[in-house]
């Protein structure tokens, strides 16, 4: 099956890279020297099982593409541009595997073709371009973003569950979207802010502040009418953050590397949609002091 995997990053090179050990036709796109050394050398898969050189396609110009499926892995913000570059090329099927909301929606607004979501808890490291290292094996989970079956769910099952990766195509996406955006809130945006590892958030104030953007994730999501309650998003972050104790967040290497964070897609997408919800009082003080704290942040290092 070709596939191309937009977000030549860390999760995209290791997808790709396990995803062409196992049988595919793989393309990443991504930036240089990484594509270059790609192209050049080829793909450096460490994993718990092994070291493995593998081979995919690799280029930094994402148009006129053809493939079966392509998997988008890039940062929240460049969806659009990943969007537009996708709507030059033909695929059966797009599906975003990035953190935030509302990716899906961007895409599905520019490709012609069934667009899906999904959720990944496998830990990837791009230590040097070439070389990317699995830190843990997890689970990848997608499904029809609206929720539902989709169109394409077999060719999802062929492409991912069938290719060699812990995966599953599951029927509930919009749910499973909520409560790991709840993770991100609690997770990502506290841990960023406090410069602590994930462990940190298992006690004291941090696991406070971790727990209360949970709960106001899980209230908005209820009044956008997805069943989450604030028990199971408290105790979705809590079992992230004690499986990934040691690990530093994707948001903050972001702070540590002085680049620009997913804040606008986590805890500025759960202050925005609370703003929609008629008829109710959703108070989101957390989630609207992280964003406006992150965001004053990047502005003052110009990477806003």
């Amino acid at each position: 099956m070709r596939i191309v995997v937009y977000g030549a990053g860390s999760l995209g090179s290791l997808l790709g890279g396990l995803l062409q050990r196992d049988g595919h036709d793989v393309t990443l796109v991504g930036r240089d020297p990484h594509v270059a050394t790609v192209r050049a050398e080829g793909l450096r898969v460490e994993t718990p099982g092994g070291v493995e050189t593998v081979h995919p396609d690799a280029t930094t110009d994402g148009t006129d593409m053809a493939a079966d499926l392509a998997l988008v892995t890039v940062k929240a913000f460049d969806t659009e541009t990943a969007a537009r570059d996708l709507a030059t090329g033909t695929f059966d099927a797009v599906c975003s595997l990035q953190n935030g909301m509302g990716n899906e929606a961007t895409l599905a607004a520019h490709v012609d073709c069934p667009v899906y979501a999904g959720t990944v808890t496998y830990g990837a490291i791009l230590h040097e371009p070439g070389r990317v290292e699995c830190t843990g094996v997890g689970e990848v989970v997608v499904g029809f973003h609206e929720g539902g079956h989709g169109p394409e769910d077999d060719l999802l099952e062929r492409a991912l569950v069938d290719g060699g990766l812990v995966a599953r195509v599951v029927d509930d996406m919009p749910r499973r979207l909520w409560e790991k955006l709840a993770v991100n809130a609690g997770i990502n945006t506290v841990t960023a802010l406090t410069r602590s590892e994930n462990g940190a958030l298992l006690d004291g104030t941090a696991n406070g502040l971790a727990r209360d953007a949970a709960r106001e994730t899980a209230r908005v999501a209820r009044g956008h009418d997805v069943r989450l309650s604030n028990r199971e998003a408290v105790t979705a972050v809590e079992d992230v953050a004690e499986a990934t104790a040691a690990n530093t967040s994707s948001m903050l290497q972001d702070v540590q590397s002085g680049r620009r964070t997913e804040v606008d897609a986590i805890t500025g997408y759960v202050v925005d949609r609370a703003g929609e919800i008629r008829d109710a009082d959703v108070d989101v003080p957390v989630c609207e002091t992280a964003t406006r704290l992150l965001r004053a942040w990047e502005e003052a290092r110009g990477v806003r």
